[in-house]
């Protein structure tokens, strides 16, 4: 069994954000297993190998309770919250584990099955005409403020019930918790996450008073043989469906847009045959998809992967996207192929934690990128790739904008 520990630590530096892959590619060859040291100087591991990324992702012994990854970061032995927002805004399904996580995902599953998403699609359908009606007069636009990020937010602003002229403020906030910080740099996150819980519970109490014909309102009134969910829950849970809701199928599209445009003939090949669209939107799933690495794990006891002891109490993160261009389980993974077909990625999680919002980003992805290849086939890139600037979120991995001509 392999002493990672006596291994040299590699480390999270202002590179990574712009191409984690060629990290991925250096710390996979001395392992599927390794220790990284992030920008606030705390040693995490990370996982990269994909058959390790899959096991990680559904063994129990790999918990994901809110509240003790919070004491393991912070070196306390008990469990008083460094930031009791956060911990209010992180207390949802994605951060519990069985049986409180099964409870809490009942509640929302039924909203979610692919049979429910699909009656959305007239409605997004015609969001995308409308935003692309909007530019078509244009020339230059950038494409990430005009229609990537307009037509997922729209639709869970709808979904939900979160009025869509809030969406400057809960997108600043969100950025703010998604981006990494260097040791002592953490100056926004509280005040993001303060404003966040007050927006939210203004929101739930509204709906508490005046339930309308929305997912927040039906999740309020939600009764499962008496239980309910409690108003701390119910904010956490209107976080959680609204940023992943929206953050994850805006780059979806931004990142798949700009794949298409660095290879001309892929792009035109869907021009001319709209209907691989659903198979290209699954490499672009692989290839460079909108998660990077998984929310945070921690250690109930020890535990090996890819030969690697890793102790108990240790944080642990699984990159998604590091697994899915593992050469061990996709041939030529650094190429965009929209033929290829991957069965078997991990981008939406592996496990309990599976995306419940899987089939709604497929079918806003699936609308997006056939609306925009028929009305712009002509569309190309208006900046070279090496200016394009990327979130600096380990969690999130999408562009800051993505500037095209549509002519």
């Amino acid at each position: 069994m392999a002493d990672i520990t006596a291994a040299p630590v590699a480390s999270i530096d202002a590179d990574f954000f712009a191409d984690p892959h060629a990290h991925f590619r250096r710390w996979r060859a001395e392992g599927p297993v390794r220790r990284v040291r992030f920008p606030d100087d705390v040693i995490r591991w990370v996982v990269v190998g994909y058959a390790e990324a899959r096991q990680a992702l559904a063994d129990p012994r790999l918990a994901k309770d809110v509240v003790r990854v919070d004491a393991i970061l912070h070196g306390k032995r008990d469990t008083t919250p460094s930031d009791p927002n956060v911990l209010t805004l992180l207390s949802h399904m994605l951060s519990t584990d069985p049986p409180a996580h099964t409870r809490l995902r009942k509640l929302v599953n039924k909203a979610f099955t692919a049979k429910q998403v699909a009656t959305l699609a007239p409605r997004i359908e015609q969001i995308a005409a409308s935003l692309l009606d909007a530019i078509t007069d244009s020339d230059e636009v950038d494409l990430m403020a005009a229609y990537a990020n307009p037509l997922p937010v729209t639709v869970i602003c709808e979904l939900l019930g979160v009025p869509y002229a809030d969406r400057a403020d809960f997108q600043a906030w969100t950025r703010a918790l998604v981006t990494v910080v260097g040791e002592g740099e953490d100056t926004e996150r509280p005040a993001a996450s303060a404003a966040m819980v007050g927006y939210l519970a203004d929101l739930v109490r509204a709906k508490q008073a005046d339930p309308a014909d929305d997912l927040l309102s039906q999740l309020v009134l939600a009764d499962d043989d008496g239980d309910r969910l409690t108003d701390r829950e119910l904010v956490s849970m209107a976080f959680l469906l609204l940023v992943a809701g929206h953050e994850t199928t805006v780059n979806l599209i931004g990142n798949g847009v700009n794949a298409l445009l660095r290879d001309r003939e892929q792009w035109q090949r869907l021009c001319a045959d709209p209907a691989g669209v659903p198979a290209a939107i699954e490499e672009f799933l692989r290839y460079d998809g909108p998660v990077d690495m998984a929310t945070v794990r921690y250690t109930t006891e020890p535990i090996t992967l890819g030969g690697t002891e890793i102790p108990a109490g240790e944080l642990v993160y699984v990159s998604v996207a590091a697994a899915d261009r593992d050469p061990a389980r996709f041939a030529d993974p650094d190429t965009m192929d929209t033929d290829r077909h991957p069965t078997g990625h991990l981008a939406f999680g592996h496990g309990i934690h599976f995306c419940v919002g899987a089939p709604l980003a497929r079918l806003e992805a699936e609308i997006a990128f056939t609306a925009l290849l028929r009305r712009f086939p002509d569309l190309h890139l208006n900046a070279d790739q090496a200016d394009l600037r990327w979130q600096t979120s380990t969690l999130i991995r999408g562009l800051d904008s993505l500037p095209v001509r549509l002519r």
